[in-house]
Formats: structure tokens, sequence, C-alpha cells
């Protein structure tokens, strides 16, 4: 009798234990979710109006580098890249010697304007007649219109005949210096140019009919001449690129370009360790794509390795052509542009 009673008071006690256990427990868990919606989900009608704290015990936290913000590909800084730009060589090589008029010019022209099409630059080709060849000039833009206007020219077209070739001046020259270079560039310039930072438009011309000068009655730089007379506008300057990616580099100053325009470039590559590349001084003054923008009053800059002992022979080909060339002179150009691409000019 005495056991029974004992037995029933035991399992009553342990049956209120457990009961008033379960009830805290639920009542802590009611507090803990009441407090803890996520702050961008609106509490529901029925959560309680003043939860009541649940008060946790705090311990000092490690002190941690601020995190650290990795820019999309939209924001991340490009620079240029010589071996992207070789690339530029190699497919316009892939199509031969490309004289004006002939298949493999037309072919490189659809090249050029579709990777800048790609690029989300604006294309337009300015077909022309030239002594009874068609020949066209390509432009592309990008920028804020409606100010000044920033042009950058190569020219694409290759010379019809290798004359100072002492074996072969009959055979077609391959052009991997002399018209493939300075196009290389500009595409590659296309690719990594920061527009957001630039103070005006950009052009990219590409010129065709400069490299048949003196052969069959043709002029040199025929297709820049006939584009000035096209463009309409007056740009601020045009900077051409011309025969830049010999692997043995020397760029002097060309004679005929502006002087203020010129300076400024080749500081502009002193700053970034290029002095041996770039040599300050005067040593050839050339008929060049830059001469018909020079003759309307508008600043030309000619950068041109003129020291090439393949110019016009047959042995202007890929193997002469360094990436690392093609770089110095795409990272000058980047590196201005990406500055403004205005210069100090005395008395303007």
């Amino acid at each position: 009798m005495t056991w029974r009673a004992n037995s029933s008071l035991r399992r009553w006690l342990v049956g209120l234990i457990v009961l008033i256990t379960g009830l805290t427990l639920v009542a802590l868990f009611w507090q803990r979710t009441g407090s803890e919606l996520p702050a961008n989900r609106p509490a529901s009608s029925t959560q309680a109006a003043s939860p009541v704290a649940v008060v946790m015990p705090t311990f000092p936290l490690p002190s941690l580098p601020p995190p650290t913000v990795t820019p999309s590909a939209t924001q991340a800084a490009l620079l240029f890249d010589g071996g992207a730009a070789m690339s530029h060589v190699e497919a316009q090589m892939a199509f031969g010697p490309r004289p004006t008029g002939s298949d493999a010019s037309r072919q490189t022209a659809e090249y050029i304007l579709t990777t800048l099409a790609d690029l989300g630059w604006e294309v337009e080709s300015w077909p022309f007649e030239y002594q009874g060849v068609e020949g066209q000039n390509l432009v592309a833009r990008a920028g804020e219109a409606g100010g000044p206007i920033l042009v950058f020219g190569a020219h694409y077209d290759t010379r019809l005949y290798a004359d100072r070739d002492p074996v072969a001046p009959q055979d077609p020259v391959p052009g991997a210096n002399d018209g493939a270079s300075g196009v290389a560039v500009l595409l590659e310039l296309a690719r990594v140019l920061n527009h957001g930072t630039v103070e005006g438009q950009v052009w990219l011309a590409f010129f065709d009919a400069e490299d048949n000068g003196d052969l069959d009655g043709w002029e040199y730089a025929a297709g820049s001449r006939i584009f000035v007379e096209q463009m309409g506008i007056t740009p601020e300057y045009l900077v051409l690129v011309d025969m830049v990616g010999d692997a043995d580099q020397d760029i002097y100053y060309e004679g005929n370009s502006d002087l203020h325009l010129r300076a400024h470039l080749w500081a502009i590559a002193a700053e970034l360790g290029y002095e041996a590349y770039f040599i300050p001084e005067v040593r050839y003054y050339l008929q060049d794509d830059h001469i018909p923008f020079a003759e309307q009053g508008i600043p030309a800059v000619d950068i041109i390795d003129f020291d090439y002992p393949y110019w016009h022979t047959t042995e202007d080909t890929i193997d002469k052509v360094s990436p690392d060339s093609l770089e110095r002179v795409g990272r000058v150009l980047q590196t201005f542009l990406e500055r403004g691409g205005s210069y100090p000019e005395p008395g303007r």
C-alpha cells in the first residue's frame, strides 16, 4: 500500500517536470523564431507585437580585413595584350597578300568590320574607285557623339609587287609588318579601351590603297586622301600606326608629324619604360597616310618603324613580327586615350 502510493507520487512528479520542461522549450522556440524574421520579410499579423528578447551570451569576434570586392567583367581594367594582337596578324596573313581590289582585301575588310561590330563598335565601309580599281575605307566609332573626334588609323592593303626584292620583284608583298601590324594594334585597342575615360569619340580608320605608290601610276596614301575628302568632319588629330610590329623595334620621330602630339606620345612611351624603343629623334620624313590630314591643318603623327630591311620585299613575313613590339605601341595608345586623349598644345 505504501509502495503503491509512493510510486504514484513519483510518476505524478515526473510527468509535471516533463510538462514544465516542454512548455519552457516551446516558449523559448517561439521567442527565438519570432525575433529572427528576415529583414526583408514583413512580419505576419500573428507575430507578437512585442516579443520578449532572448539574451544570448556574446563573445569577442576576431579582427578581420574588409571584404575584397571583385569587379565585374565590364568593370575590370583590361590591358593591351600583344599576344591577342598577334592573333589578328595571323588572321590577316591567312588571307594571303591583300592588294586593293583583291578577294583577299575584301575578306580582310570583312574580318575587320566583323571583329569591331562584335566588340560593340559602330562600323561602316566607305567604298571608292581609284585608277579603275574598287577599294573601300573602313571606319569604326565608339564613345559619346557631339564632342571632339579622335582618329587612329592604319592601312590594311598590301603592295602589289615586291619591287625592292632582289630575287622576286614581281611577287606580291605578304605584308605582315607593312599592313597587318597596324591593323592588329587597332583591333586589340578596340577590345581593351575604357571608353568612359576618353574625352571624345574615337574613330578607328582603316585605309585602303596606301601601299601601291609608284606602281602603275598610283600615288601613295590614295585611300587616306579620299577618306579625308569623305569624312565630313574636322577631327582633333590623327594618330597613324604603320609598320609597328618589327621584332627589332626602333621607332624614331617622323619628321612630317605634329611636334606637340608626337612629343606627348613619346613621353608616355618613356613613362611606360619604352624609351629604348621610342627614340625622340627625327630620322625620316615620310609620305604616309598622315599627310592628307596634315595638309588640311589637322595635327597628325606617324608612329612607324622605318628601319625595316624587309620593306616591300617577299620577306615581310610573320616571323619578323613580335607580340612584344605590338604590345608596346598598343599600350602607349591605350594610356594616351584613357587619360582623356588630349595633349598640351601651346597656343590653343
